[in-house]
């Protein structure tokens, strides 16, 4: 599924969970080709996307 920060910039791509409160960003879809980890307590809601209740600004913040 692809994912969406909360001012609608994608993010990547889920990879796969990542223990029970987290999940991996696909790096073949990440501008700097590592892997991302994102928390569940980021997450907004999911429909056809994943969408974060982060901007992007506050996730390279974070």
């Amino acid at each position: 599924m692809e994912v969406y920060a909360s001012d609608g910039t994608k993010v990547g791509t889920v990879d796969h969970m990542d223990g029970p409160d987290r999940f991996k960003l696909a790096k073949s879809t990440s501008p700097d080709g590592q892997h991302h980890f994102v928390p569940l307590s980021w997450v907004d809601h999911v429909d056809r996307h994943v969408h974060l209740n982060r901007t992007l600004a506050e996730m390279r913040n974070s």
